[in-house]
């Protein structure tokens, strides 16, 4: 049986089958299982918009078909960028672009109220149809600095007080364990039987 992931994003395939303990011929890309169209994720949340991507793939598709939807909320930008993670510096923006525009949004506010959350959502829908979300989320701060080479996206600049590192600083095992996709990852696990 194979996991059809929905999502292009090579750095997401390759995390959610290290947390699943799947290797890389048990999951297909959507592009893969024969769906090359582009999605439109217009959903106001992050559960609504990882229910649009696995229902659209499953469509075309059939099989088992899990879609994440994750994104990082800051506390000072009511929650911004949130859904629009990806794309809130312009679509084709490159995360030095991301993290530039982010810091001209939080430069009115002191660093120590830049409180933030990785948030995940995961979407698994069924050969027969059904359909399992669960949600991870993990609290920490936006660093004024990026560091570390681990991880991607935001990891750099997502920063844990209590182990003191960046999220990009960990290492991949610890990472998997305590990040947003690990914990709803984890908790699919627990609920979902192939």
């Amino acid at each position: 049986m194979k996991l059809i992931l929905a999502t292009r994003n090579h750095d997401k395939i390759s995390e959610i089958a290290d947390i699943l303990s799947l290797s890389r011929s048990d999951v297909l890309t959507m592009d893969e299982a024969g769906f090359t169209d582009e999605i439109d994720e217009n959903g106001a949340t992050f559960e609504e918009n990882a229910l649009i991507k696995a229902r659209t793939v499953h469509q075309v598709t059939g099989g088992h078909v899990l879609a994440d939807d994750s994104g990082l909320a800051i506390d000072v930008l009511d929650g911004a960028p949130g859904i629009y993670s990806a794309r809130f510096a312009g679509e084709n923006a490159g995360y030095p672009e991301k993290f530039k525009r982010m810091y001209e949004l939080l430069e009115p506010y002191a660093p120590q109220t830049w409180t933030c959350h990785f948030i995940c959502v995961i979407a698994l829908i069924r050969p027969d149809g059904t359909e399992l979300t669960v949600r991870g989320e993990v609290d920490g701060m936006i660093s004024s600095t990026a560091s570390g080479t681990n991880g991607f996206g935001y990891d750099p600049i997502f920063y844990l007080p209590e182990r003191g590192l960046s999220m990009a600083e960990l290492d991949p095992d610890e990472k998997n364990r305590i990040s947003h996709r690990g914990q709803a990852l984890m908790r699919l696990k627990e609920q979902w039987s192939w």
